[in-house]
């Protein structure tokens, strides 16, 4: 019933959400460290005052006082006892405001605080209990709705979706935050956020928080070209700036709406705002959208199409796109070394061969970890983890096993493709409900409990019944691929031109892609490219999407683009003329690159610091010590450094994200570890002592925790101090210590007063110390303002703590 009223309400209004809660509640005089949800029980008034100026403001949803209400956070305060009330009362106060549910209740629900693999430790089982915990709780109040919001990691995300789609069949709209860069701190871009997000059937998706009306534009216009649902956005009133002792956001209420005006024409028909804004934008909003009605969106373009994605990437599949590959080649029958990895339970050689596969032109990896005496599920988890860490590709998990299935869906971070669910009754209600779960692609098999048909007519009918139950469970038409099912023609010949028919027939009438497991069709034959290569232009004729081949194959990718020009999918033959220049003096069966035999013992560790070779250091620098003479405090200064500073490098350019980075951190970490008990640190000076610390009052934590590693994997001497550490402490241990550098850390608006303090606290001792300053909140006009040295993340403090040394 509330989920029928969200929707018909987007039939013929726009809807209006409220303000900022944070900084609306330290106008009225909340104190800075103070838990806001505690609020709740300690100053119910405060809160009811607070949802009062939006109810008046013209607000038709109101956000309860629950954002940071999760286990994980309350814990920081030593409130988690109190959880349970805490929810409760701040659904409680704000119903009691609204007799006459003119005006709706939703719960904010926003992170954890805690990292998730591959980024952190915490696994997806760990994040999604608490926030089922929160979901349960709330599930037993009188909630309207549930806003997931200002979240970074695209995987936490899905952890918070899932819960509250489980418990509770309320509406749920979810918005991500991204910085300035176009991206979320973990690494996800609006497009691909969007592909994400619209997978799990949302009632909204959105932006909010972020950079700005003026910046947000752009993120809006991607994210309403990549999903099917209604739109939202809450920007923030601009970025803060401290004057004198107060944080201000100075975006105007009538500012802030002529941006909104122009998210409207993109399709945005949800309005609220976020940090910084008052009941005053609220009812500038609400005035002027009154008398709107919504404006629908043309998505065509978009359902016209198939989309997968990883944590930072996707891809696009359907015609008259090029036919895209799918990469065969993680599979314990494909390549012995690949079975033997996962008898071990080791993933040296998966990794090389998914960064090979992506080097060679795959769009998606299929990952296949079926080996009958392994515990499939542990594996796929591994597995999965590990080829995330190395290509930026959308995966497509492997198997039977419906344990490994759900374990590797928990452990991607993006839109994953599911292979596969059959026709047979038992298949299809146990795996496409696990789809649907997790907001998959799914690949249908056209066989059944009679086997595999041996008519086109048959195995279309199959498809049919496959697309038509996908659909009864909530997965899109457009995540639904059919695999028509090749016998290999040289037992089968006469069922050939069948598979070839039934692709038609799928195309045709249902609307869905293909795909297709070509290699069989030429198994027992000699020359089984030959077989290979004239089936595969057939297919694509035929309609076929995305084969699963070999990639490594040039002629099997010649054949791919000729096809595609042949079938007016590569328009005036751009790819298939770029890859053949490129490709002219390179043997047609195969491509090739250097192969790790042929690399020195220093490329090889070097290339361990890059690829982030966590699982392989130690064997790595064990085969070293063997070959080489150099002492530990050369390969660490020769080797190491220059390898963590490129990743560093790769990172600033956009080509790493957070996943690789700290994967390199951690991999250089050890390694420096392992050298470090050969050294005599007598005789060793670092670059220079970081005292690093978040400021007063302030909780968060994960980034400094980032900066601090990359500092001490650059030869720095690290005192952490933590979080929420006083300004008197920190004066205290910088002395104590003769640091060479302080930096400071706030990711709250409330906290960059408590910056200033201690930066002047600093100064007014005549310590004469460089003072550093980062985080999400700071900017280089702040840093600029206290005369102090800026970063703007992990990398820039390295390069930054670096030149301050060199210059002191």
């Amino acid at each position: 019933m509330k989920k029928k009223w969200f929707q018909e309400t987007l039939q013929n209004k726009i809807i209006i959400l409220d303000g900022a809660t944070g900084t609306e509640l330290q106008n009225y005089g909340m104190k800075a460290g103070y838990c806001p949800e505690f609020l709740n029980i300690e100053y119910p008034e405060m809160v009811k005052k607070l949802y009062k100026s939006y109810i008046d403001a013209g607000s038709m949803i109101i956000s309860a006082n629950t954002f940071g209400a999760n286990r994980a956070k309350l814990e920081e305060y030593n409130l988690q006892d109190k959880i349970v009330e805490i929810n409760e009362i701040a659904i409680t106060l704000a119903k009691d405001l609204i007799k006459d549910n003119s005006v709706k209740v939703f719960a904010s629900i926003s992170s954890t605080g805690i990292m998730m693999e591959p980024i952190g430790a915490a696994d997806f089982d760990v994040i999604y209990k608490i926030f089922r915990e929160q979901a349960e709780i709330l599930s037993k109040t009188d909630v309207d709705g549930i806003i997931i919001e200002t979240m970074t990691d695209i995987k936490e995300m899905k952890a918070a979706i899932i819960a509250f789609q489980e418990i509770t069949n309320l509406p749920i709209i979810a918005s991500m935050t991204f910085q300035g860069d176009g991206r979320s701190v973990t690494g996800t871009d609006p497009k691909t956020a969007a592909i994400i997000l619209d997978g799990f059937g949302l009632d909204a998706i959105g932006v909010n928080c972020s950079v700005g009306p003026e910046r947000l534009y752009d993120f809006v216009k991607d994210i309403s070209s990549f999903c099917s649902t209604n739109l939202f956005v809450q920007s923030n009133a601009g970025l803060p700036k401290l004057i004198g002792n107060k944080t201000v956001f100075d975006a105007s209420p009538e500012y802030m709406l002529d941006y909104y005006k122009k998210y409207n024409d993109l399709g945005v028909n949800i309005f609220g705002g976020c940090c910084g804004t008052t009941p005053n934008h609220i009812k500038v909003f609400a005035d002027y959208f009154k008398d709107k009605s919504p404006i629908k969106r043309n998505i065509d373009e978009y359902l016209n199409f198939s989309y997968f994605a990883s944590r930072s990437s996707y891809a696009r599949i359907g015609n008259p796109e090029i036919v895209k590959m799918l990469g065969e080649r993680i599979n314990p029958n494909a390549l012995k070394r690949i079975k033997e990895d996962i008898m071990e339970y080791k993933t040296l050689n998966i990794r090389k061969e998914a960064v090979a596969q992506v080097e060679a032109g795959a769009t998606m990896l299929d990952v296949n970890v079926g080996v009958g005496t392994i515990d499939e599920a542990i594996m796929m988890k591994k597995a999965i983890l590990a080829v995330e860490n190395v290509v930026n590709v959308p995966l497509s998990i492997d198997t039977t096993d419906l344990h490994a299935l759900e374990e590797g869906l928990k452990a991607y971070s993006g839109k994953a493709f599911v292979n596969s669910v059959m026709g047979k009754e038992e298949s299809l209600h146990k795996v496409l409900p696990i789809v649907k779960k997790y907001g998959a692609g799914v690949l249908g098999l056209t066989l059944d409990e009679d086997g595999i048909p041996d008519n086109a007519e048959r195995r279309f009918q199959i498809a049919e019944k496959i697309v038509n139950t996908a659909i009864s469970y909530g997965i899109k038409k457009k995540d639904i691929f059919i695999d028509t099912l090749v016998l290999t023609a040289s037992a089968e010949q006469k069922t050939v031109m069948e598979t070839v028919k039934t692709i038609q027939l799928v195309k045709d009438k249902l609307g869905v892609n293909t795909t297709l497991g070509l290699s069989n069709i030429s198994f027992g034959l000699p020359n089984r490219n030959s077989i290979n290569t004239a089936f595969l232009s057939m297919c694509i004729a035929a309609g076929l999407d995305m084969p699963i081949i070999n990639p490594m194959s040039n002629e099997i990718k010649n054949t791919i683009l000729a096809a595609s020009v042949l079938t007016n999918r590569d328009k005036n033959a751009e790819k298939y003329i770029e890859f053949n220049l490129k490709n002219s003096n390179i043997s047609s069966s195969t491509t090739s690159k250097l192969p790790e035999k042929d690399l020195t013992e220093d490329e090889k560790l070097y290339n361990a610091i890059l690829n982030g070779q966590l699982e392989d250091i130690e064997d790595i620098i064990s085969n070293y010590d063997k070959t080489s003479n150099k002492t530990p405090l050369k390969i660490i200064n020769e080797i190491l450094i220059p390898a963590i500073t490129e990743v560093g490098d790769l990172y600033e350019k956009g080509v790493y994200f957070l996943p690789q980075l700290i994967m390199s951190a951690d991999t250089m970490k050890k390694a420096v570890s392992i050298l470090n008990a050969k050294i005599d640190h007598s005789t060793i000076e670092s670059i220079g002592k970081i005292v690093i610390a978040t400021v007063k009052n302030d909780i968060h934590d994960i980034g400094k925790n980032i900066v601090s590693v990359l500092l001490e994997n650059n030869g720095f001497e690290i005192i952490d101090l933590g979080k929420d550490v006083s300004q008197e402490e920190i004066l205290k241990i910088a002395i104590e210590s003769n640091a060479d550098i302080v930096a400071l850390s706030a990711l709250m608006t409330t906290t960059m007063l408590e910056m200033k303090k201690t930066i002047n606290l600093l100064r007014d001792n005549n310590i004469n110390i460089n003072i550093m300053v980062g985080g999400a909140v700071v900017t280089p006009e702040f840093a600029n303002e206290m005369g102090v040295f800026y970063s703007k993340d992990a990398v820039g403090a390295v390069k930054m703590a670096k030149h301050i040394i060199e210059n002191r």
